[in-house]
């Protein structure tokens, strides 16, 4: 079964990859080789246990559609993936697998994993759109347009000013997304009560062994406290709004009738399927998407904080796919605005005509100055 046809409209290919069931049911045998390794380098369990672990995991035998089926009925995913795990393995080491750990450190992990593949993606795409922001921005920094406040033409604005504040407020969302994630996208190892039983009294250099081989920040165990979760899904969703915002300015200014600027023609895209004449502006309508989906998403997300004591039920086990899709959704977004962005067309001539018709003068007050406060020194 594939559900590309959903996912791919909204999100871009690279982004499907991370979330995938490959890459989960990799990404869930890198932290049972990871541990293993850990707990042998530190006396929890032997060298040739470890060995062994390493040795015979093979997320490739796994078959996907199947562990599906078997974690529906057992409520997580890491259950009918220890048991294989442990049968592949076999013998001691195989009971050995998984020693300490619980489902949720599993999931948890693997969640983090994919958050830290998923924001190195989706960076790359935003700073596009900044820099490209900004580049214009400085271009037309001084040129007279008629703002419009309420919908309705107001007072004379550098037309650069609305890009610098577009590339402003998507920038400001993306570093408060790199320091949730930095903060907070870190390595869960708690075992079955969050105390690291079973660890020998070596939990904590058996947890920041496996969070460096990982490529995870090391933390204690954070099982029912889901801060991070919350700010990680609070971030993408305020990225989203303001992609949304810039989508929606942007979709205004090629009105007919207004024409001030429009999305770069690109094969494939733009075209309607009854009205040969139509040039729709079809990132902005993916990004527009994304930002009304993107809401729901991240209430979802607060309304799972309140979990129950050291481990809960049913708050957990909704924030993968939420968390998910908002990168998802992030992704498709950030992608088609980069595009939109890097080859927006500004029509100045368009431009000069809707401010004379307006009649309110050209005085655009301090705009320059408030275009160079705006992007500081960003290079472009």
């Amino acid at each position: 079964m594939s559900d590309l046809l959903r996912l791919r409209p909204a999100a871009t290919a690279d982004m499907v990859a991370v979330f995938d069931d490959a890459a989960t049911i990799a990404d869930a045998c890198a932290f049972e080789t990871a541990l293993a390794q850990a707990q042998a380098a530190h006396g929890v369990i032997a060298p040739d246990l470890a060995d062994s672990i390493v040795a015979r995991v093979d997320p490739a035998r796994i078959d996907a559609a199947e562990l599906a089926g078997e974690a529906a009925l057992a409520g997580t995913l890491a259950i009918p993936l220890v048991a294989r795990l442990r049968a592949m393995v076999g013998g001691a080491a195989g009971q050995a697998l998984h020693r300490g750990a619980t489902s949720q450190d599993v999931a948890d992990t693997v969640l983090m994993l994919q958050v830290r593949a998923a924001h190195r993606l989706l960076a790359g795409n935003v700073r596009r759109i900044v820099n490209a922001l900004a580049v214009s921005a400085r271009r037309h920094a001084d040129r007279p347009a008629i703002g419009r406040t309420l919908l309705q033409d107001a007072m004379p604005v550098a037309f650069g000013l609305r890009l610098a504040q577009a590339a402003r407020g998507i920038g400001d969302a993306l570093a408060m997304l790199d320091a949730a994630v930095d903060g907070h996208a870190c390595l869960q190892l708690g075992g079955a009560a969050g105390t690291r039983a079973g660890m020998d009294g070596k939990g904590v250099a058996v947890a920041a062994q496996v969070a460096d081989t990982l490529g995870l920040a090391p933390a204690e165990p954070w099982h029912a406290r889901r801060t991070g979760i919350a700010a990680i899904g609070a971030a993408l969703g305020i990225l989203i709004g303001t992609l949304g915002k810039m989508a929606r300015d942007v979709a205004l200014l090629a009105q007919n009738g207004v024409g001030e600027a429009r999305e770069p023609l690109l094969a494939g895209r733009g075209g309607s399927s009854a009205m040969a004449h139509k040039r729709n502006p079809t990132g902005c309508q993916v990004a527009l998407s994304a930002a009304t989906r993107a809401p729901g998403l991240v209430a979802s997300l607060l309304g799972g904080m309140a979990q129950e004591q050291e481990r809960g039920l049913g708050g957990w086990q909704a924030e993968g796919p939420v968390l998910t899709d908002l990168f998802l959704l992030a992704s498709g977004s950030a992608a088609a605005l980069a595009l939109v962005a890097e080859g927006l067309e500004i029509d100045e001539a368009a431009i000069a005509r809707n401010l004379a018709t307006a009649g309110v003068g050209d005085d655009i007050g301090e705009s320059a100055a408030i275009i160079a406060g705006l992007l500081g020194g960003r290079k472009d």
